[in-house]
């Protein structure tokens, strides 16, 4: 009605925030352990009910027996530190090789003409078919292992780094360049800051692959290490020793993984995805 006092609407009741736009919590370390607990109990009621034949698959059990017994008589700490020594070295030398072409391409114009384009076609080779090549042109001693390593470690750490060096605003670029910095300043303040995710999380693929590149390297031609340990069980049918051995570089490779994301969380604190994701 005309005259009428408008009506003043009543307040809206205010939206409940969304539980899933805030950080996400890690899950508790137990509920982590559920999966892997709840297969080895299929497996071994498998194995006790004779669902699983013993000769194709060992159960747990005898599995951890032959954990002790080999840990008894040394073969496995053997073995371990053997092949621990193989990836540290063939990771380190595939990491720095990696690291400084991949700066030096996506630094330099010239860099990334010359070394670019024979990287992008080399990268396409499994670098696991070369393991004949190795062998014939190194011998079965330490180094075509040692190099398989690097060559793995090497393409995931060049392209990373390349990428995440390349992708560094410009913006930034031109305000480091204004505010009087010199090169080694804009690298230092800049670029690295820029670079780091990228380069971390091929820091991650690397060390996936120098494992892979290692088990391959000494099951097909070695005499020590893991590799060897789960060849020679194979001639004596000990499929409970291949676990042991298949388990053990399973747990490295975890290992290390967990070690670089811990990095990656401590290098990256200022990154406001990370300090709500889940570990």
């Amino acid at each position: 009605m005309p005259g009428a006092p408008a009506r003043a609407s009543a307040p809206s009741s205010p939206t409940p925030p969304d539980p899933s736009s805030g950080p996400r919590r890690r899950l508790p370390t137990w509920q982590r352990w559920i999966s892997p607990v709840a297969i080895v109990v299929v497996w071994q009621l498998a194995s006790t009910t004779g669902l699983l034949a013993e000769d194709e698959l060992a159960s747990p059990w005898r599995v951890l027996t032959a954990a002790w017994d080999v840990t008894l008589t040394g073969e496995l700490p053997q073995g371990l530190a053997v092949s621990l020594a193989r990836v540290v070295v063939g990771f380190l030398l595939g990491a720095v090789v990696g690291l400084v072409l991949g700066v030096w391409s996506g630094l330099s114009r010239w860099g990334g003409l010359l070394i670019d384009p024979p990287v992008q076609m080399l990268r396409t080779l499994p670098h696991l078919a070369l393991v004949p090549l190795f062998i014939l042109w190194f011998g079965v001693q330490e180094t075509p292992k040692v190099l398989l390593v690097a060559l793995g470690v090497l393409f995931p750490i060049y392209l990373n780094v390349h990428a995440g060096v390349r992708g560094v605003d410009p913006k930034l670029l031109e305000m480091a360049r204004v505010s009087g910095f010199d090169r080694r300043e804009v690298i230092r303040h800049v670029v690295v800051p820029g670079a780091l995710p990228s380069a971390l999380t091929g820091l991650r693929l690397s060390l996936g692959i120098a494992w892979l590149s290692i088990v391959v390297a000494e099951t097909v031609s070695s005499d020590s290490g893991l590799g060897y340990m789960i060849t020679d069980a194979r001639e004596f049918l000990r499929t409970d020793v291949i676990v042991v051995g298949l388990v053990v570089y399973a747990l490295l490779g975890l290992g290390t993984d967990a070690l670089v994301r811990r990095i990656e969380r401590r290098a990256l604190r200022w990154r406001p995805v990370l300090a709500g994701a889940d570990a």
